[in-house]
């Protein structure tokens, strides 16, 4: 009789949990502010438990990008509007002072918030972990106990944030119960397009470009765009120095990053869909977004600047690291493959 074999350990959730941590808090908020890491337990089950869900439940129905993305806003709906509560309240970081606020609502901080985490905290981590588990790219990676487990986690999160962040930093602060009724529409509403009607749809082809430019160059214009939407929008640092304060509107500031945002996800899906796209390309595209958010933060204060200087040395490293790891495995594959057919022969 043969022994029952133990189901091999899938490290990709685990990655991809930790993945969502550094690349949206840790080489970002951690920077300024040092003492965000005593907060790494619930960060972890918060950021990692919430975007395994998002990338399962995509993976599960057959879903690609545009359902990440929807599934992103979902998320910065359920993190800021219903946990941390920074979209109503008039206190939080000081936000209410970086831009326009209206019928209730911090605009400018929405704006800001869903960029961040549709980006950092769900296509950079999933696109980083597709990357070290290439094999895994479309497979689920939890059993249905686990999915339930995670889902599980990622609202005790939620609820971590509204006790242990909002309760301390904005005590007293309470949603209105019209936007938190309005908080859990749209994020239903995000839930059934994302699942339920873009798998089934037949997404139109992005016109590919002719030739994707040297991975340098992708870098360079990600590391600028990402540096352009963040300073629109936000302070350096998270400061009181907003950069492009007295040349613009806060309305202004609003049109003019979502003209910054949007051009760029076209470009980069014209470059995906390019013959002589490759991984190189994808880390490139990914370290020049992880370098420009951790630099935007190292500004007000000598500590964020040494503490953004050893991120920076730290990310460049990984990616390095990533990009040769990258490369055997591409020269290991057509060495198997060149070998495949010498012994076919």
């Amino acid at each position: 009789m043969h022994g029952h074999r133990k189901r091999p350990w899938n490290r990709a959730p685990w990655v991809l949990a930790l993945m969502t941590t550094l690349c949206a808090e840790l080489t970002f908020t951690a920077v300024a502010v040092p003492k965000t890491w005593l907060l790494l337990p619930l960060l972890l089950v918060m950021y990692g438990a919430g975007v395994l869900v998002i990338r399962e439940a995509v993976v599960r129905v057959g879903g690609g990008w545009p359902s990440l993305v929807l599934l992103g806003v979902a998320y910065q709906l359920a993190e800021d509007g219903l946990g941390l509560q920074a979209l109503t309240s008039p206190r939080m970081y000081g936000a209410a002072d970086w831009g326009l606020r209206a019928f209730g609502v911090n605009l400018t901080y929405w704006e800001s918030q869903i960029g961040v985490h549709v980006v950092l905290s769900v296509l950079v981590p999933v696109g980083l972990t597709n990357l070290l588990f290439p094999a895994h790219r479309d497979r689920p990676y939890l059993s249905n106990k686990g999915m339930v487990g995670a889902i599980a986690l990622a609202i005790v999160g939620v609820f971590g944030l509204r006790v242990f962040i909002s309760g301390l930093m904005d005590p007293g602060c309470r949603t209105p119960w019209g936007w938190t009724a309005a908080f859990l529409a749209l994020i239903a509403l995000c839930w059934i397009l994302a699942l339920v009607v873009l798998p089934h749809r037949r997404t139109r082809r992005v016109r590919p470009a002719r030739s994707v430019p040297r991975p340098e160059v992708v870098g360079f214009v990600s590391l600028y765009l990402t540096m352009a939407f963040l300073t629109t929008l936000l302070p350096l640092g998270l400061g009181s120095h907003l950069l492009l304060g007295d040349l613009m509107s806060p309305l202004q500031r609003l049109f003019v990053a979502a003209l910054t945002a949007v051009p760029f996800g076209l470009l980069v899906l014209r470059w995906k869909a390019a013959a002589d796209w490759s991984d190189r390309h994808r880390i490139w595209l990914i370290g020049g977004i992880l370098v420009s958010h951790t630099a935007f933060m190292m500004y007000g204060s000598v500590s964020a600047v040494c503490v953004g200087a050893v991120t920076l040395v730290v990310e460049v490293y990984l990616l390095t690291v990533l990009t040769r790891h990258v490369r055997r495995r591409a020269t290991g594959r057509r060495d198997g493959h060149h070998a495949a057919q010498l012994g076919a022969m």
